[in-house]
């Protein structure tokens, strides 16, 4: 596994966004791990997360695209520390652009802010998780609507490798569905295999009863 990974691991545990216990989910699903990417609140926090998304989208997809895209809301501040981070670790500059929930009909006038999307970009669209893809289905049409644009990818910092709406994860849903790739900073496995039964932040995280828990939540919740 790449240093970078094992680092944001650790950081994802370290700034309290991967939380292990028990959680009632969005879906219903009643799962021993949580990730709350709301939880990134300093501007220390935001700078290192800009980097990893950096280093995997750059991993993943190259650099060789015009504009970032991060879906309203979560994705705006990723948007914005993510393209920061590809210039101060590749000298390349990505324009960042981001949707509203509502168009704005004063000003800067529209649906987006940030940079406009015009015939001929490459985007990459960035987002924290993806459970159920819902997102997607709201930001596909808004980049579609733009012009002739070509979608490189999708990039989310934590793949939970469980199912969607049918027997396949959301990652490889939406894969299927748009027919553009999309990857993680991590997935879940990689997460179970460098946390299980090794200290981290000076105490198991996951030790056998954790990994126990797990284990059952992916054999009813799992991608098979």
């Amino acid at each position: 596994m790449e240093r970078y990974k094992q680092e944001f691991i650790e950081f994802m545990v370290e700034s309290q966004v991967l939380k292990f216990g028990e959680f009632t989910l969005k879906s219903g699903r009643k799962s021993p791990f949580f990730m709350n990417a709301g939880a990134y609140v300093t501007g220390g926090q935001l700078k290192k997360l800009g980097e990893y998304y950096a280093k995997a989208i750059h991993d993943n997809y190259g650099l060789d695209f015009d504009v970032l895209f991060g879906p309203a809301y979560k994705g705006i501040p990723l948007s914005v520390a993510t393209t920061m981070a590809i210039h101060d670790l590749y000298g390349v500059e990505i324009r960042y652009c981001s949707n509203r929930k509502e168009a704005k009909d004063h000003g800067d006038t529209g649906i987006l802010l940030g940079s406009k999307i015009k015939d001929g970009d490459r985007v990459v669209i960035i987002e924290d998780v993806t459970t159920s893809g819902k997102s997607i289905e709201e930001t596909f049409p808004i980049i579609q609507a733009q012009g002739d644009v070509q979608i490189k990818g999708l990039m989310v910092s934590l793949n939970r490798m469980e199912r969607g709406k049918g027997t396949k994860s959301a990652l490889e849903e939406i894969q299927e569905t748009y027919g553009f790739p999309a990857n993680a900073i991590v997935t879940m496995a990689e997460v179970i295999e460098y946390l299980y039964n090794r200290p981290c932040q000076g105490k198991v995280i996951i030790d056998d009863e954790m990994k126990k828990a797990i284990d059952a939540y992916y054999e009813e919740y799992g991608v098979k």
